[in-house]
């Protein structure tokens, strides 16, 4: 399994993360290119070669036109995303941020994530920062992120507000769960931004992670401290045995009162927000009234956040949470090539084995509706292309 890890003993802001994944590896022309799909003008992206006590790695300056818009608000960004050329994968994700950012600024003032104006995030830097760190994530295509405890650093920030204690209060509030360090600079270590990208991107913080290291990258940040103002990143492989026992956490509640249309709002707000799964049942509940139970898997570092989309976003009056053990099949991303187009397809291995595959729900979807033929004749395709391929996997018909 290939695995991202983040290592944010100096903390982690949006160029630092982007010169971190350049200097682990990912094609700065390439990645100049897919940002063009962005459709935004009036910026551009420099790399170059820099150190902090003698460690050295790749600082990234986004320089942006002055006269252009300084800030935009939620709805302005997720248009922007929305009709882009980018990859949908890339959009999802950069949207997933902004939203991240929004939601914790609307709770730290008490308003709603639409009636949030982004300041220094909202900018045209902050914008390309985050889609260019999203571009670079999805070109190295890994099956797992995990993170450090991150260092948050101390003093005061200056921003558009005024002056604001360290970490800046949506920092915090997008780290809330997170294993954090203060104090080991004496200014901003972790930016909002940087706080969303984590947020959005990692499956775990772990203090131990136990990989092999194939590569290494170093995003240098522009401020110096008694440490080096670096971001260290790591490209390796975690062992299947490792990666198949996980802990997770369960969140439920009982609901008899709500609308069924709002139910699938709530799903895709909870998914959005990150959880693992969510799934209803049918449940008979007292004085004999039918009734909805919600499930949801996630990471525990966002029950909080989850459980506070449940208690606003549905009926509910209260919110059950428990902790699970989960092992889970190591699962690898192929594609394979039928008559009717290219198929992504997921092979679901055990101790190494391969014992089963399924097609992605999406792809044959989309090449039925393409090509005119019913969706079960693409699924034989893809039989006929593993059978083609003497691939051992059972293929199953199935969306998730």
């Amino acid at each position: 399994m290939s695995v991202l890890y983040y290592d944010c003993f100096a903390g982690i802001s949006g160029d630092m993360h982007l010169a971190a994944l350049l200097d682990l590896g990912v094609d700065y022309d390439e990645l100049v290119i897919d940002l063009a799909g962005l459709g935004l003008e009036g910026f551009a992206v420099q790399a170059g070669r820099a150190s902090r006590q003698g460690l050295a790695g790749t600082q990234v300056r986004v320089v942006t036109d002055p006269q252009r818009l300084p800030r935009r608000n939620l709805r302005q960004i997720e248009a922007i995303i929305g009709s882009s050329a980018l990859r949908e994968s890339v959009r999802g994700r950069a949207v997933a941020v902004f939203r991240r950012l929004a939601e914790a600024e609307a709770r730290i003032h008490d308003t709603s994530p639409d009636q949030i104006h982004f300041h220094e995030v909202g900018a045209l830097d902050a914008i390309v920062d985050i889609v260019a760190g999203t571009i670079a994530l999805d070109r190295l295509n890994v099956d797992r992120v995990l993170c450090s405890p991150v260092e948050l650093g101390g003093g005061v920030a200056h921003c558009e507000h005024g002056a604001l204690p360290v970490p800046a209060p949506a920092t915090l509030e997008l780290l809330k769960g997170v294993p954090v360090k203060l104090g080991a600079v004496p200014f901003e270590a972790t930016t909002p931004t940087g706080a969303a990208l984590l947020a959005t991107f990692v499956d775990e913080f772990v203090t131990r992670p136990k990989l092999a290291v194939n590569r290494i990258g170093y995003g240098v940040g522009h401020r110096d401290g008694p440490i080096p103002n670096v971001l260290r990143v790591c490209l390796g492989e975690l062992s299947e045995a490792e990666s198949e026992q996980s802990e997770l956490c369960v969140l439920e509640c009982n609901i008899d009162d709500m609308n069924p249309e709002c139910y699938d709002h709530v799903l895709e707000r909870l998914f959005a927000a990150g959880a693992h799964d969510v799934w209803l049942t049918p449940v008979l509940m007292k004085k004999n009234r039918p009734g909805m139970l919600i499930s949801v898997l996630c990471l525990p570092m966002l029950t909080s956040v989850l459980t506070e989309l449940l208690l606003t976003e549905t009926t509910t009056l209260g919110v059950r949470r428990y902790a699970v053990a989960r092992t889970a099949l190591f699962r690898e991303a192929a594609r394979v090539a039928t008559r009717y187009g290219q198929v992504g397809i997921k092979i679901a291995h055990y101790q190494g084995r391969p014992i089963r595959g399924k097609p992605e729900y999406e792809d044959c979807k989309r090449l039925a509706l393409e090509r005119g033929v019913p969706i079960h004749a693409v699924y034989a395709a893809v039989r006929e292309a593993l059978a083609a391929r003497e691939m051992p996997v059972e293929l199953t018909e199935s969306s998730s």
